[in-house]
């Protein structure tokens, strides 16, 4: 082979692997994230098909970003009924430390997870390793699907505070918190990252219109808990 086709070929060579590597999807996880928001919602308001098809939700969106040999669970409670114990999300998550896909430290443990943490609108990223769209942004999707207290732990049975446990897209209602910490107030419950205020709306408070009507879309909060 002669200078000229040599070069030639090389010329060729690399032009085939920019192609691939621009091609390649991007990986926005890296090998020790540990939390994520979800970039889309599973879609039917706030029957997520119960803890089980939550927690499959944050497992696909985790492995389609490449962080998939670790073990997720969605941040939900579930409130006491038909004879089950309520489930509190505190106690489902593992015990930290949880970092974003910048490697960010958004708390090192369950207590300052609900003490004095590091989530924000800048922080609570993505699987895919993006902001999420707060107040002020268009649309509004700041709230989160959490059914908890402050503290992490389930509501008493009773009002409904679930969505009926996940499985509900038409009545009931939902405790959502506030990805970017800004509510219409400020106050404790505005800057929430958790516990802010409940669903509502006019099919009843737990379909996926309800949910964007106050500012959300059905997201949740992801942690690997291993």
């Amino acid at each position: 082979m002669n200078l000229s086709s040599r070069m030639i070929s090389q010329a060729c060579f690399a032009l085939a692997a920019v192609s691939v590597l621009a091609a390649a999807p991007a990986q926005a996880q890296s090998a020790d994230t540990s939390f994520f928001v979800t970039s889309t919602p599973i879609g039917n308001g706030g029957n997520l098909g119960g803890l089980a098809g939550a927690d499959n939700q944050c497992q696909t969106l985790a492995q389609s970003a490449g962080a998939g040999a670790k073990t997720w669970r969605a941040y939900l409670s579930t409130q006491a009924a038909d004879g089950k114990p309520a489930v509190n999300a505190r106690d489902r998550i593992g015990n930290g430390p949880w970092k974003n896909s910048k490697g960010v430290v958004v708390a090192k443990d369950v207590a300052e997870l609900h003490g004095t943490n590091a989530l924000t609108k800048q922080s609570a990223l993505s699987e895919k390793g993006e902001i999420i769209n707060g107040r002020g942004d268009t649309p509004n999707r700041h709230d989160v699907l959490t059914g908890s207290q402050a503290d992490g732990t389930a509501f008493a049975a009773g009002e409904d505070r679930t969505c009926k446990n996940w499985t509900s897209s038409t009545q009931g209602a939902a405790m959502v918190g506030h990805i970017d910490r800004v509510g219409l107030r400020d106050d404790e419950a505005s800057k929430s990252w958790n516990s802010s205020h409940p669903s509502r709306g006019p099919d009843g408070g737990c379909s996926q219109n309800d949910l964007k009507s106050t500012g959300g879309d059905g997201l949740l909060y992801c942690f690997a808990a291993n």
